[in-house]
């Protein structure tokens, strides 16, 4: 055994042993920290969000959402408008051969691959 393993040995034995009291000073310490309840009602819900910076940021995602789901990129395939109006290019229909499989995953971009 070296001396390096020796020492490492002699620590795990006498492990240090935590002052009287500190367990209770470091609780109560971390209890001061917590933040106060959340209200009910309104201000509730509006502190438990984050308040108004929260609420934008949310806002902007569901608006960017909406906006991409109704109007897509040029670059994606319109899914959306498929399923409303009943079109089958999302569906597979046949995948008995991979070239039939592959020529009919239009969804989510599966056509631009094929070059």
């Amino acid at each position: 055994m070296n001396t390096l393993e020796a020492h490492f040995e002699a620590a795990r034995a006498t492990p240090p042993q935590m002052p009287a009291g500190m367990m209770d000073r470091l609780i109560a310490d971390a209890l001061a920290a917590q933040p106060t309840p959340v209200m009910g009602g309104w201000r509730g819900v509006w502190r438990a969000i984050g308040g108004a910076p929260a609420l934008g940021g949310l806002v902007a995602a569901t608006a960017v959402g909406f906006w991409i789901g109704v109007a897509p990129p040029s670059g994606l395939p319109d899914v959306a408008t498929q399923i409303i109006t009943g079109g089958d290019a999302y569906i597979v229909a046949d995948m008995t051969s991979l070239d039939t499989y592959a020529s009919e995953l239009t969804a989510f971009g599966w056509d631009l691959d094929e070059g």
